[in-house]
Order: structure tokens, then sequence, then C-alpha cells
């Protein structure tokens, strides 16, 4: 019999193919689609650093995502800034407020620590909607790509979608390596049994804060290359639906794996922009009326999803795939 293939390689095997299909999937789908997969996936890994490792629920996460959109698009399309420093700024934007959301809610525990992460949250969407540079409910609009270093056009949606596979990849290294740190592991300790971790001696609070600023930091990211993708950035994206969408894709996908919420992330945002195209096809080729409506019915089968990953896949679709493989291991 030849012997098993270690989860080590198996794991770079993955990742080797997962690049690959990354690196010729522009030439197959729609480079914009592929870029907005990519920054919900980047947004989802950056959520699941902090409940799926740390074991803390933030319902406020659309706050970083939409404030850093808000400063880089500002920053691009009103103050002429390049790319790269408007992408700096929507980072450190996101971080800043992370800062100082999480040095309130950690004074907390459990669904007070939600709670409070939920009420500053509100306070940014508010501030947004009164706040003159965003334009309020019309948004910022025009946000251009400009050019990478003064050479890579990334008015092209192909060069543009090569910076953004390259700034996400390094985005998911910077979460594995964070994970498989000894910080990581002391995140782990804190989720799994956080007086024992205290009466060792580690400042949990103090972990607890870098871990919030970094999962801020890596969703401004994501939110800040959305607004670039899109070329705008609106309301929605620190609307508190946001918050709950990005909860949604990492239950999903499975929560406290790597590769769990970029699936749950493709899986839930390309539900909600092919279903109704999917709907017009089964319409046409059934002559049933009520396929057509299926567009209109997105909340209603993210629903239907949630609670059927809840009651059937409680560990998300990753989750279940490698609790399974890891039965079959003798």
């Amino acid at each position: 019999m030849s012997p098993r293939m270690s989860p080590r390689t198996s794991r770079r095997i993955g990742i080797a193919l997962a690049l690959l299909v990354a690196l010729i999937a522009p030439f197959i789908g729609y480079p914009v689609f592929l870029m907005k997969l990519l920054c919900f996936g980047l947004f989802a890994c950056a959520f699941n650093l902090l409940i799926g490792y740390t074991g803390l629920l933030s319902f406020g996460h659309a706050a970083f995502f939409g404030a850093s959109g808000y400063v880089t698009g500002y920053a691009l399309a009103t103050l002429g800034l390049p790319f790269e420093a408007g992408l700096v700024l929507g980072v450190l934007a996101a971080s800043l407020l992370g800062l100082v959301v999480g040095a309130l809610a950690i004074r907390r525990q459990g669904i007070y620590f939600s709670m409070i992460t939920l009420a500053l949250a509100q306070m940014v969407y508010f501030a947004a909607l009164r706040s003159p540079f965003t334009h309020g409910e019309d948004g910022l609009q025009g946000v251009p790509g400009g050019h990478l270093l003064g050479l890579l056009d990334l008015g092209q949606d192909l060069t543009l979608y090569y910076v953004v596979l390259a700034v996400c990849a390094a985005g998911f290294a910077l979460i594995v390596r964070t994970v498989h740190s000894p910080f990581g592991q002391v995140l782990k300790a804190i989720k799994d049994n956080e007086p024992r971790a205290i009466s060792l001696g580690y400042d949990v609070d103090k972990y607890k804060l870098l871990a919030f600023v970094l999962s801020a930091a890596l969703a401004g990211l994501a939110g800040a290359l959305k607004a670039v993708v899109l070329g705008f950035e609106t309301l929605t994206d620190v609307h508190w639906t946001m918050s709950g969408l990005v909860i949604l894709m990492t239950l999903v996908g499975g929560m406290g794996t790597l590769a769990g919420p970029v699936l749950g992330a493709f899986l839930i945002v390309a539900l909600e922009n092919k279903l109704g195209d999917l709907g017009s096809a089964l319409a046409e080729a059934t002559h049933v009326e009520w396929f057509a409506s299926l567009g209109e019915s997105v909340g209603i089968i993210t629903g239907l999803i949630f609670v059927t990953c809840v009651l059937l896949f409680r560990r998300g679709v990753v989750g279940e795939i490698t609790a399974a493989l890891h039965r079959r291991r003798p």
C-alpha cells in the first residue's frame, strides 16, 4: 500500500490548485465579479480570525469594512491620491477605528461584547449617513483605480484583478501565519479556556485587543479593495446587515477553519448575484413563472441555507468535510 499523504502536503497541494484556478479564472469568468468574490473572501477570513480563533463575536465588522471603503474612495476620488496611498489610508482608518471599538468592547464578554460592537457600528453608520464627505445616501461615486506604482493601469479589469488577487493572497497568508504563530496559539487558548490562560500569566485583554485590531485592519483592506473594484462606496457597506452577512458567510463555510470563510463568501455572494439569472433561465426552460421571482427572494433562500447549516452542518461545509476525513483516518 502507498503511504498516506500528510496533512501538510495536502494543504500545500490544495493551496497550489487554488492559486492555479485563481490565475486562470479571469479568462473564464467576469473579472469584476471575481474581484468582488475575493474581497468578500478576505472580509470573511478577517472576521473568522476574531470569532473562529479568539472566540469573540462581533456584530460591528461592517463599520471597518465600510469606513475603509469611504476613506479610500475619498482619497482617490476627491484628494487625487495614488492607489497605494488610498489603500494605506483606508487600512489605517479601519485599524484606528478597530482600536477604539476594541478597547471599549473587550471590557465585557459574551453577548454584551457583541452588543457594544453593534452599538458602536451603528454610530459609524449614522456618521456616514450625515457626513458631507460621504455624500449621504448618494454615496461616493466615480472612485478611480489609478495606477500602481505609476506603471500599471488599474483601469484595466484584468490588471486590477491580478493586483486584487495578490493583495488578498497576502492578506490570507498573514492570517495563516498569525494562526500558526505563538500569538495564534495564545488566541486559541483564550477561546478554549480564558480563565486558564489568565492563570498562566497571559494578558488576555491585550491579546484580544491585538486580535481585534488585526481583524479590523484586514476587514478594512477588503473594504478598500471593494471600493476600488466597483468604483463607488455606499451606506450598504456600513449597515448592520453587512455584519450579519459576514457572520453567515463564516458559519456556512466553517468557523475556525482557514478555507471555510472563503468558500462561504463565494457561495453567498454568488447566490446573491446569480440567483436572478438562474431563476430567469429556469422560468424560460420550464415555463413556470414562479422561478422568475427567485431574484427577489434572495433573503428567504439565504435564511433557509443558514437554518439548514445550523441544523445539519453545524461545523460548516469545510468543517464537516474535515471532520469526515478525520473519522476515516486510522
